[in-house]
């Protein structure tokens, strides 16, 4: 039997350079991408660098979904494609009012469950700094 005690693991410069740029093509995936009005189904996704710990959550919603699985299949290659891994969270609406610049969040997914919406609220603060955003845990 052997034993390693004590004795960190050193990455190679190749891969230590490579993990670094996964992180940052990480922390260029935008936050928030919605459609700018309406009411619309949307998904909390949990992205992070494949074979890593660095990760971040996402909200993707639109209009042109007709179930939240369609919202997935289009984030999920995109992300795969940048060398990431996505996990859906779980989903809900969202309600955009351009206009008075309002959003409320609520309801659920019946393919992924409800998404925290606590959690989706933040990052849709962080886009929409000059909004009135609400969430509820209601249906509708």
């Amino acid at each position: 039997m052997l034993s390693v005690v004590g004795r960190g693991i050193r990455l190679s410069g190749a891969l230590r350079a490579a993990t670094g740029a996964m992180a940052d093509t990480l922390a260029k995936v935008p936050d928030v991408e919605i459609d700018p009005e309406g009411t619309f189904k949307y998904i909390l996704v949990r992205v992070k660098v494949k074979d890593g710990d660095v990760h971040k959550d996402i909200v993707r919603g639109t209009k042109s979904a007709e179930y939240h699985n369609h919202i997935f299949e289009k984030v999920n290659p995109a992300m795969e494609a940048l060398g990431m891994e996505c996990k859906c969270l779980g989903g809900g609406k969202i309600e955009h009012n351009n206009t008075e610049k309002k959003l409320r969040v609520f309801g659920e997914s019946t393919a992924f469950g409800k998404a925290d919406h606590s959690v989706s609220v933040e990052k849709l603060k962080s886009a929409f700094g000059d909004y009135e955003i609400t969430w509820s845990d209601d249906k509708k």
